[in-house]
């Protein structure tokens, strides 16, 4: 996944919101913004190139100084950025850097 494309396409406005991304946050009290912000100025941590049907990433950002997670998969073809989930990562299941999966 290439962050720079990722970042064009947010700015641009080609965003699309899954359903359960927007019920996931909602439960979670993520904003919309706070999930543009993340993938605009934070780090491609993981990148699932194989996915499918698109190939998507985990992006970690910084929300008033709190880690924010966010998956998206980008459809070159139709230019298309798809918000698949945000969550805010724990010590339970990543290092402190929030980078590392605990194994």
């Amino acid at each position: 996944m290439n962050l720079e494309y990722v970042i064009e396409l947010i700015k641009k406005g080609s965003i699309k919101w899954q359903r359960y991304a927007l019920e996931r946050m909602m439960e979670r009290d993520i904003s919309r913004h706070e999930v543009k912000k993340t993938l605009i100025e934070g780090e491609l941590i993981e990148n699932y190139s194989d996915d499918h049907p698109l190939p998507s990433g985990l992006f970690l950002g910084f929300i008033e100084h709190k880690p924010l997670h966010v998956v998206a998969a980008v459809d070159e073809e139709t230019e298309w950025c798809y918000i698949i989930t945000a969550y805010r990562p724990d010590s339970e299941h990543f290092e402190h850097d929030f980078k590392t999966r605990k194994k």
